[in-house]
């Protein structure tokens, strides 16, 4: 079936396991180009502007799902043409409604919080790494940080983070990184047009790595993809006056690499 919904469960302390179901072109509605409100339908699924809805059964399992989100920042980390784009509108979303999983139930206002993006272009990348942290921050407004680096016709990389911190936007966009596919570990360090350093480490190791199948967008295979939606994050910001800011967060990052 050449359209997928995917779910995952990630058990404290257990291994993650994956549920993918199948579902043919016909089932599909999706909104026109330019067309707002923006959904995206398959079956009894759906991904709407600030919501989203699943009913899965898989191997005997059955999961279900019926969110709703809101966030006060969004970005475009990637858009080039032919290639695709890569959007993220909701980048501090906050989660409320219902999640069900073989009669496990977990409800909530709010239920939690992360990321909600859009990915599309018309194969995958041979590489990508790809990011996102979220700093709770106490009585402080929440921070987050997104990265992005894959490979581009001619040898070309491309490689951008945006920061959004206490209500401002930051871009960066020479990354200088190291990267372990291994394990996996992404550092990275930038600098700003505004003269802010930004420091960065991913940590995907631990129990919420899952190496998952993608299918190949013509159909002929599969690809793995290293992924921890569990993984740890840490950065050091230093404005131009040297004044510096730690962010950390233990479990709200997810770390993803391909290649």
């Amino acid at each position: 079936m050449p359209v997928q919904v995917w779910a995952t469960w990630f058990p404290a302390g257990g291994k993650p396991q994956s549920f993918i179901q199948g579902f043919p072109l016909q089932e599909v509605d999706i909104s026109g180009k330019s067309e707002a409100p923006f959904h995206l339908r398959a079956g009894d699924n759906g991904i709407e502007e600030e919501s989203c809805r699943g009913n899965l059964n898989v191997d005997g399992h059955a999961i279900a799902w019926d969110l709703q989100y809101h966030s006060t920042f969004r970005v475009s980390m990637s858009s080039k043409g032919w290639i695709g784009f890569s959007r993220t509108p909701h980048s501090d979303a906050v989660f409320s409604g219902n999640i069900t999983l073989d009669g496990r139930r977990f409800a909530g206002a709010p239920l939690g919080f992360g990321v909600q993006g859009h990915n599309c272009g018309y194969r995958h990348r041979d590489f990508w790494t790809w990011a996102h942290a979220y700093f709770l921050r106490g009585d402080q407004t929440s921070s987050t940080l997104e990265a992005l680096t894959y490979e581009m016709p001619f040898g070309l990389v491309f490689r951008k983070a945006v920061l959004w911190h206490d209500g401002k936007e930051h871009v960066f966009r020479r990354l200088q990184e190291t990267c372990d596919r291994t394990t996996p570990q992404w550092k990275f360090h930038s600098v700003a047009s505004n003269g802010l350093r930004l420091e960065a480490a991913f940590d995907g190791r631990g129990t919420g790595l899952h190496r998952v199948p993608y299918l190949k967008t013509d159909c002929s295979g599969t690809f793995e993809v290293a992924n921890n939606s569990l993984a740890s994050a840490s950065v050091v910001l230093k404005s131009a006056d040297g004044a510096a800011t730690k962010l950390e967060t233990a479990t709200g990052a997810v770390l993803e690499m391909v290649g």
